[in-house]
């Protein structure tokens, strides 16, 4: 973790500066999220970046755990919530890995643009469904190169070696489904904009 912590913290500050890459995407996805919440709801967000999204949910929820490895992303999180003056925020730098709360703590979990770059996915969605509420839903929004890029397995673990890169992981949105589905969650919603383009699911805790 802490190489991974050390690449985004080197990123933060650019990462922050970037314009969403579809636009109109990004809104579809915050549109349905909404469709999902309520005020009374208690959300953990993991992988949260620099709170952009975070930030756009808050209003519509009783608070958000927004977590991030890095610290630079955090820092830059607060310092956005702090000048919209939102305060159901709680930013902190953690690993999900690192999160301990009791089973069924949260309404919803959402995990955007992370699963692909976790070492361990299939053990983070199983958490996932004990930390949610019975009933709770899990967004993800995830980049699946094993359907177009397949060969990038064999070249990430290079980048990630020589510090130009993350670790990143290549598998499928079938392959993604299945590792959501055996660990118990319904697929609630499917929806991705093209094939090169990241899918977002959104699964029910069935029980």
């Amino acid at each position: 973790m802490n190489r991974s912590a050390k690449f985004w913290d080197k990123i933060a500050q650019r990462y922050s500066e970037q314009p969403i890459a579809d636009e109109a995407a990004y809104q579809k996805k915050l549109q349905v999220t909404q469709e999902y919440l309520q005020p009374n709801m208690e959300v953990l967000e993991f992988g949260c970046g620099t709170g952009s999204t975070a930030i756009i949910h808050a209003p519509y929820v009783k608070h958000i755990r927004a977590i991030d490895i890095s610290s630079k992303m955090i820092e830059i999180a607060r310092g956005k919530a702090e000048a919209q003056n939102i305060t159901n925020i709680t930013f902190e730098q953690l690993g999900i890995d690192e999160l301990s709360v009791p089973d069924g703590t949260f309404d919803v979990v959402l995990g955007l643009s992370i699963l692909h770059l976790l070492e361990n996915k299939e053990q983070v969605i199983a958490k996932v469904y004990k930390i949610l509420k019975p009933g709770g839903f899990f967004v993800t929004s995830t980049t699946c190169l094993g359907d177009t890029m397949n060969a990038f397995k064999f070249i990430a673990p290079i980048g990630k070696f020589l510090g130009l890169m993350p670790l990143v992981k290549v598998f499928t949105v079938q392959e993604l489904e299945e590792s959501l589905t055996d660990n118990g969650f319904a697929i609630n919603y499917n929806w991705q904009p093209s094939k090169d383009k990241a899918v977002f699911i959104i699964g029910k805790k069935i029980n």
